[in-house]
């Protein structure tokens, strides 16, 4: 599957962006899809993930009531819809598939970049006033 994210830019503390990922060449609800972040000079950390049929979401703590994943299967599309922003969550933002439908059990490998085996290239979010 081939992933692009989009929706990036610049945008005030404490404002919201939306960003947008979109999937081709593949059944998209059969692949489990995540959110990472790189910020400058740090690892690229996970941030959420959504099963494919949309029903479960796992999210990591530091965004867990800001950010909010969703997907619409048939427009082969997943979104992330930010809010109360924060200079921290500057970053590149990438999407991620997995070949598995489901969320792996394993807390450890669901938020591992190892249990996403198709990537997108990323798009800048920079908080900032």
């Amino acid at each position: 599957v081939q992933l692009q994210a989009s929706g990036g830019g610049l945008v005030q503390p404490g404002g919201y962006l939306r960003l947008s990922c979109a999937a081709s060449g593949r059944t998209f609800s059969n692949h489990a899809v995540a959110w990472f972040r790189q910020a400058p000079g740090k690892e690229r950390e996970f941030l959420v993930a959504i099963s494919g049929t949309g029903q479960s979401t796992f999210y990591t703590n530091s965004v867990k009531g800001r950010f909010t994943i969703s997907r619409d299967n048939p427009k082969n599309t997943m979104y992330l819809q930010m809010s109360n922003l924060k200079p921290e969550d500057t970053a590149v933002y990438y999407c991620a598939a997995s070949s598995n439908h489901y969320l792996s059990p394993s807390l450890r490998r669901r938020t591992s970049e190892n249990e996403y085996d198709y990537w997108g290239q990323g798009t800048l979010v920079t908080v900032s006033s």
